[in-house]
């Protein structure tokens, strides 16, 4: 059985390789993904271009564990040296776009789903491959969500080596203006808006925010691009910079913002503060059963829907994140194999 269906989940891993599936450009993969969950013999319903399922037995007694994986992936980088969208096997590799984030999650989940679906179980199941998840686009998770039942928990598929993410940073762009006067470059006149960005840019390199944890360690704040100037021979009078800032747990954005607003001579426009930090107690039951499997508890630097969700949720899948958003991204065809048995195993056991 397992071996069947590691087999069928590779099988349709490599036919949506082929398909381009950029953030916010999935209509065509979600077309596809659509028609093959039908032929599984599934209702899917759809949102945007998200896609998901009701388990079977669903009845509104029961609670619900949500089962989630993407199906966008980022444009490739330079450097590949197999063809993005030919799924190429080497060995137990299979290279490819989107291959280790996210399509092993994305099928892994989905078939685990078909097999647990055949199962009496005292909780629900819903499947949802979910839109714009590499742009947190707002006709991904956060379109998707208002039409899903009430959710109790989640498990999200990414590349996570089959250990579990119990805590996830959260995401805040910042668009930064420094403000001076324009004047002539060979005379002592204006104010250099420049010079008062460095200014800003070195307090938030060099400051550290002082309450962090074990897990998501401190806030990074990273100051990523910077444009400023007409021509060399005029004093600029605005000097925009953007800082990437990513949150542990112990500060929401707009506290950061704030935090900010205090000690930056700059005006600051947040882009959003939706995408919020997120962890799991220890103690939840999802957690001490995937921990007495054996898997290692960690806190991670990268995004996902988690930031969308306003319910538990544990981050677990097959593959690694080292791999993704890299040339000649690869899934081993053995770690699919892995992740739908341990998936079956983890949710046939826990308890909501």
């Amino acid at each position: 059985m397992a071996n069947s269906l590691s087999e069928n989940a590779i099988e349709l891993l490599c036919e949506l390789v082929k398909i381009p599936s950029y953030s916010r450009e999935e209509t065509q993969v979600s077309d596809y993904f659509q028609k093959h969950v039908e032929k599984m013999g599934f209702k899917a319903n759809r949102v945007n271009n998200n896609i998901w399922i009701k388990g079977s037995r669903f009845s509104e007694s029961k609670p619900t564990l949500l089962l989630n994986a993407h199906l966008d992936t980022v444009k490739p980088v330079s450097g590949w040296t197999y063809d993005p969208y030919t799924p190429t096997k080497d060995g137990d590799k299979i290279y490819g776009l989107g291959t280790n984030d996210d399509g092993a999650s994305l099928v892994s989940l989905l078939y685990a789903f078909s097999e647990l679906d055949k199962r009496e179980c005292a909780y629900n199941l819903v499947y949802a491959a979910s839109a714009e998840e590499e742009v947190s686009g707002k006709n991904g998770m956060e379109a998707l969500i208002p039409n899903l039942p009430k959710i109790d928990l989640a498990l999200v598929g990414e590349p996570t080596g089959m250990d579990v993410a119990v805590a996830e940073k959260g995401l805040m762009v910042l668009d930064c203006y420094a403000h001076g006067k324009a004047g002539h470059a060979a005379r002592n006149e204006g104010v250099n808006a420049i010079y008062k960005a460095v200014k800003d840019i070195e307090w938030i390199r060099t400051n550290i925010l002082p309450k962090q944890t074990d897990m998501l360690g401190p806030v990074k704040m990273t100051t990523t691009m910077i444009e400023a100037g007409t021509q060399h021979n005029v004093v600029p009078d605005v000097c925009k910079f953007v800082v990437d800032v990513r949150s542990n747990e112990c500060y929401s954005n707009e506290e950061i913002y704030e935090i900010l607003c205090k000690n930056l001579e700059s005006e600051i426009k947040p882009r959003s503060f939706r995408l919020s930090s997120s962890s799991i107690p220890m103690d939840n039951p999802i957690v001490k059963l995937a921990l007495g499997m054996g898997k290692k508890p960690f806190g991670s630097p990268t995004l996902s829907d988690q930031a969308l969700m306003h319910f538990p949720s544990l981050k677990m899948g097959p593959g690694n994140s080292s791999r993704s958003h890299t040339a000649n991204e690869y899934i081993m065809t053995g770690e699919i194999e892995d992740a739908i048995n341990t998936y079956i195993k983890l949710i046939s056991e826990v308890t909501l």
